[in-house]
């Protein structure tokens, strides 16, 4: 995956409070029995500390002497893109909004920014309190999409993804069809209840893993809002593998064999790796959001 090296990235939708600290040092998600659920749930994608049960609060990260707001200083152009993993960050947001932007205007919908926030440790939003091993998640009750990229050190060497740039951009396009759910009101089918393969939540997570392969369909191709160039400038086969590899090693199955040792379907809360791998690419293969209705 190549960026465009004389493309301007734009940091304000990146929030950079990395070495910030909540008021008090609290956390919610503690040691042993505690912070493993929290772990294995949090790495699927998407689970948001509502829905883990952690603490209520709300408490917002203050910043210390070593929140420098990295990216903010750093992270100027795709040339910073293509050295540093986390001015790819940015230019990944930047990429997947200008998709959904645009794509929205072409239906007649206006789509409505979402910030990314870059943390290390723990952090307050507007769904509680969490940490790090809650992984990557999206939280409607503010709609910011939050993001420790120690993650993708623990994608590979825990759940044995191969890694690479576009598996990182894999996790953000997927929090971002999130995102896009929360916009067009189907993210609350979630919330019925139930666990297993047919569930609002796996179905929910499909979903969202469809969008992000419709963005990666037209990442080379969607015109970059300020200079009418894609940011993206090239996207490989060997890109997607390793976004279908990420995908797969979050599958719950893999996840389950992994850490317990056996896979009970009942208890499927985001798919199986084979699932998240088909919806990933029949966004990819379609390019259209409409073939991602997952609630069919």
């Amino acid at each position: 995956m190549q960026f465009d090296d004389d493309a301007n990235l734009d940091t304000s939708e990146v929030q950079d409070v990395r070495g910030s600290r909540l008021p008090g040092g609290r956390a919610t998600i503690g040691g042993g029995i505690v912070g493993l659920v929290a772990l294995l749930l949090g790495l699927f994608f998407g689970v948001g500390p509502d829905q883990l049960g952690l603490s209520s609060g709300g408490d917002q990260a203050a910043p210390t002497s070593s929140s420098l707001a990295q990216v903010q200083q750093s992270c100027r152009t795709g040339r910073d893109a293509n050295t540093r993993y986390d001015c790819r960050a940015v230019a990944v947001v930047n990429s997947v909004q200008d998709y959904w932007t645009q794509e929205f205007r072409r239906r007649g919908r206006t789509y409505t920014p979402s910030s990314t926030v870059l943390f290390s440790d723990r952090i307050g939003t507007a769904c509680g309190t969490a940490t790090s091993a809650v992984g990557p998640f999206y939280c409607p009750g503010d709609r910011k999409v939050y993001l420790d990229l120690g993650f993708f050190d623990e994608l590979r060497s825990k759940f044995g993804a191969s890694g690479g740039p576009f598996a990182q951009a894999y996790v953000i396009a997927h929090e971002y069809g999130h995102h896009v759910q929360d916009l067009l009101g189907v993210l609350g089918r979630s919330q019925d209840g139930l666990t297993g393969e047919n569930s609002g939540s796996v179905r929910t997570e499909l979903q969202a893993d469809c969008y992000a392969g419709v963005w990666a369909r037209h990442a080379t191709t969607t015109p970059d809002e300020s200079t009418g160039r894609p940011l993206i400038t090239s996207l490989t086969a060997a890109d997607i593998r390793d976004g279908l590899d990420a995908a797969a090693a979050v599958g719950d199955d893999r996840i389950q064999e992994r850490f317990q040792g056996r896979v009970t379907p009942e208890t499927w809360t985001h798919g199986s790796a084979l699932q998240r791998q088909q919806w990933f690419q029949q966004g990819y293969r379609t390019g259209d959001m409409a073939r991602c209705d997952t609630f069919r």
